[in-house]
């Protein structure tokens, strides 16, 4: 078997941006960094994404803090409508929340038939000094080989959902395992 039959079928896969800190840009009017626009089609732009159909959906671009539960039950219902036809969905998040939206995603959707990826960065993509373009990478690799479940990926590590928590003091995600599945 040769490497091109190996990989002959291209991926579709949705990608749901809400904003959060990877999308945020420096607005010089009021010296800070703010939900303005998108810079994921930037980012992807830098990308080499053979095998991969990807779909953008803008949904929002909030910072996750002044998310609600509504905009987290539309991120749920989106990423399962987009299941129907894609084979894996990435939802771009804020990180302070994150571990909200994909909790619930996990227990609202009845029935996830493929791998939705949340992720997100630490820091902005526009600062020198970011994880956003690793992690989004990640992301689009992770869901393309996962298991249909709900997860984090970030930071060279992918976590499943429930019980997945940020970890303030570290700035990743973890699980806990105290916590029953």
């Amino acid at each position: 078997m040769n490497f091109q039959s190996m990989n002959k079928k291209t991926k579709k896969i949705a990608l749901i941006s809400t904003g959060g800190t990877i999308e945020k840009t420096y607005n010089a009017f009021s010296g800070l960094l703010d939900n303005r626009v998108s810079v994921l089609d930037i980012m992807l732009s830098q990308l080499t994404l053979r095998g991969v159909s990807l779909n953008r959906v803008q949904l929002m671009n909030k910072d996750s803090l002044e998310m609600t539960t509504r905009d987290r039950e539309l991120i749920a219902f989106t990423a399962e409508a987009l299941l129907e036809s894609h084979d894996g969905v990435i939802v771009v998040h804020g990180t302070d929340t994150l571990a909200d939206s994909g909790q619930m995603c996990y227990e609202r959707i009845q029935k996830i038939t493929g791998p939705i990826v949340f992720t997100g960065a630490m820091r902005p993509y526009e600062l020198r000094n970011t994880d956003a373009l690793q992690n989004l990478t990640e992301a689009l690799m992770a869901v393309q080989i996962l298991n249909a479940g709900v997860y984090v990926c970030m930071h060279n590590q992918v976590l499943a959902f429930p019980n997945v928590q940020k970890d303030k003091d570290h700035l990743c995600f973890v699980k806990d395992e105290s916590e029953k599945d």
